[in-house]
């Protein structure tokens, strides 16, 4: 029987950090993978899907660039360079985590895993004792009766990545990040794009005007989309909404979100990452491995949100509907008013922020850099810092920062 000071299956950037942070202390370490390392979100999430959004973005903008004075002529696309390029990105990153785990001398065991009790773990018939162990096994896509994947028609977010060809049409179930996301993917390559929306509105989890704005957007680019309304039937390819309109798209992308890999929990076993059944994004993930292994603990009220795609969008802290019979202050600067947005051609969008006894509360983004952007509101509100010593702050012109800037002196 091996010895181990710490025992991680997953490895996905919970797992991983973990792992590198854990060993860099001096503890011998030992991570399980049954699939690639990277987990969901260097596999089958965030990096794949940005770097097809990047192509998308590139071919729309190359489509239209004539106000800035580029006349491109026969552009083509070929999608299956598109995923070779996304293909290499995947691998190139996933060597540099590879090596970094070997350079800090992390046993590495691509095989499944089982815990056993606190402290062992069996994989491949051995078993490893460990002093304490992490599970960090991430989430799948949630299923949902009457659309469950059948890889043909009914996509995962999964399986969408596999698709070896553009649909010419697709109906995408769900506008959280996911689902608005691929929308802009296939739009911005002339798909026909349907989106459908439990909600009352577009990204629900969202600010009120986000979500307002995102839709006025997703019709200036001509993305059908239905709020308030669900899958009613669907019968040899053909659907039926709550609202009675029958469509027949080529492909169906369900995404209504993931849920916790199914696993048993054992006391004393520390479970982080989307497995824990909290907020799943890759860098809260990190942020649980770096509280566990090198006890450095983050304020889990101030995780910023980002959506990719042009313009991006992002938030943290309190929304304008969360503050309902609360006094409170807010400022909205649009994108029109700033300089760099007009030079870049990226003026729609706004910066809006909420204050409450003279700090920041809540910050809602829809612009070029976004994601950029909501982290220097999340550095202020992490420090309490108030918004008369940020107006104390020089900001640089132009930037999409000055936005901000122009926004505390409106509170």
């Amino acid at each position: 029987m091996e010895y181990f000071d710490l025992g991680i299956i997953g490895a996905g950037p919970a797992g991983y950090t973990a792992a590198l942070h854990a060993a860099s202390t001096g503890q011998k370490v030992i991570l399980f993978e049954k699939e690639n390392i990277g987990g969901v979100c260097l596999n089958k999430g965030c990096i794949p899907t940005k770097s097809i959004l990047h192509a998308s973005e590139l071919y729309y903008k190359l489509q239209n660039s004539q106000e800035c004075g580029i006349c491109a002529e026969n552009i083509t696309l070929d999608y299956s360079k598109v995923i070779e390029r996304k293909n290499k990105t995947i691998e190139k990153l996933r060597k540099g985590i590879e090596l970094a785990l070997k350079n800090a001398k992390v046993t590495v065991i691509n095989s499944e895993a089982k815990i056993i009790d606190k402290e062992k773990i069996e994989s491949e018939n051995t078993i490893y004792n460990c002093k304490k162990i992490i599970c960090a096994i991430g989430a799948i896509p949630r299923i949902v009766k009457g659309l469950e994947f059948d890889k043909e028609f009914l996509l995962s977010s999964d399986d969408i990545l596999n698709l070896e060809a553009l649909p010419k049409s697709i109906l995408i179930v769900g506008s959280g990040a996911i689902g608005i996301e691929w929308a802009r993917i296939f739009s911005n390559f002339g798909v026909e794009t349907i989106l459908v929306e439990l909600a009352q509105h577009l990204l629900p989890i969202a600010d009120i005007e986000v979500s307002k704005r995102i839709e006025r957007i997703f019709k200036t680019k001509k993305i059908k989309f239905y709020t308030k309304t669900s899958i009613e039937k669907i019968e040899n390819k053909t659907i039926t909404l709550s609202n009675g309109e029958i469509l027949e798209p080529e492909k169906v992308l369900v995404a209504i979100g993931r849920t916790p890999n199914p696993t048993v929990k054992i006391d004393g076993v520390e479970y982080i990452g989307d497995v824990s059944g909290e907020i799943q994004l890759a860098h809260y993930a990190i942020k649980q491995a770096l509280a566990t292994t090198q006890n450095i603990n983050f304020e889990k009220q101030l995780v910023p949100s980002v959506v990719y795609g042009s313009p991006e969008i992002a938030w943290i802290g309190k929304r304008e509907q969360d503050l309902e019979g609360e006094e409170y202050k807010k400022s909205t600067v649009l994108l029109s008013a700033l300089g760099k947005a007009h030079c870049d051609d990226e003026t729609e969008g706004f910066i809006k922020l909420v204050e409450q006894n003279g700090k920041i509360i809540g910050a809602h983004i829809v612009s070029a850099e976004a994601s950029a952007l909501i982290q220097q509101i999340t550095i202020a509100m992490q420090n309490n810092i108030y918004v008369e010593k940020l107006k104390e702050i020089c900001f640089a012109h132009p930037t999409y920062s000055e936005g901000i800037f122009e926004g505390l002196f409106k509170l």
